[in-house]
């Protein structure tokens, strides 16, 4: 069985025509996002390429306790974003600039005021986000970043820019929190070098430089991970997974790291 998980291109209003580098694809269609299949070993994460042309919708996900109290099983979605590249002008929506109350962002969706109440951080290649679950969010246009998440598609839609797609504001007002972003939860990444960047509650999330150290491989040891190349190849049961891909291993010791290579490691918790 091959380690490279299968693509799927998923056409978006706000996509691109022409994807970037390792993908280098022109479609009639907007492609917005490149999906890596989960496979059955592993079906807790999603990991996706995500390419605007312009902005997403104002949206918010739910927890697995409220998707849980609602009769929709363990639904919940926590993301997670690094961006590989960046127009100077770009910019993503989280959290609020101030507290809101809930009947307050209900009338800011109605009347597409929403956004400015948002805080729209400036980003560049190398910023990296979590984005918990009720946190109001909207990735903006001239973007591309990888984004790591809980496998869910339960996405509430606040505001659309007046596109023609369905609002989902009765599910996100009952579950979004109208409260500015913790700095706490972004970073910026240095070119090259090692990162622990999520460790829970959900999953966990490295990038590694070369072969992991022995505190990575320690934290790694039980269970299989998904490997995502950003520079250089990795092997996984010698099969090569480049940039561009991802892949499926059973244990971190089954994976062969190029020495000058720099990789995303996800492993669900």
């Amino acid at each position: 069985m091959s380690a490279s998980l299968p693509i799927r291109e998923v056409a978006k209003p706000w996509g691109r025509e022409t994807l970037p580098a390792p993908f280098c694809k022109t479609e009639r269609e907007k492609i917005g996002e490149v999906w890596f299949e989960p496979p059955p070993a592993l079906t807790q994460l999603l990991v996706k390429y995500i390419f605007t042309s312009e902005n997403l919708s104002v949206q918010v996900h739910p927890s697995d306790e409220q998707t849980e109290a609602r009769g929709l099983g363990r639904q919940g979605k926590e993301e997670c974003w690094l961006v590989i590249d960046a127009e100077p002008d770009a910019r993503l929506g989280i959290g609020f600039n101030a507290h809101v109350e809930a009947e307050a962002m209900r009338a800011a969706a109605l009347d597409g005021s929403i956004e400015h109440l948002m805080t729209w951080h400036p980003v560049a290649r190398g910023d990296f986000f979590y984005i918990p679950a009720n946190t109001v969010h909207a990735i903006g246009a001239g973007i591309s970043l990888i984004e790591v998440q809980q496998n869910s598609d339960i996405t509430y839609r606040l505001y659309d820019y007046g596109r023609p797609r369905e609002l989902h504001l009765d599910e996100g007002m009952a579950v979004a929190r109208g409260e500015p972003y913790p700095s706490s939860l972004h970073c910026h990444l240095a070119e090259r070098g090692n990162a622990r960047l999520v460790e829970g509650p959900h999953f966990r999330l490295d990038r590694v430089a070369g072969a992991p150290e022995v505190a990575v491989r320690a934290r790694y040891a039980n269970g299989a991970l998904l490997v995502i190349p950003l520079e250089g190849e990795a092997r996984i049961g010698g099969e090569a997974i480049g940039p561009g891909g991802c892949g499926l291993a059973e244990s971190l010791s089954a994976v062969d790291f190029t020495a000058n290579g720099l990789s995303l490691i996800a492993q669900p918790l």
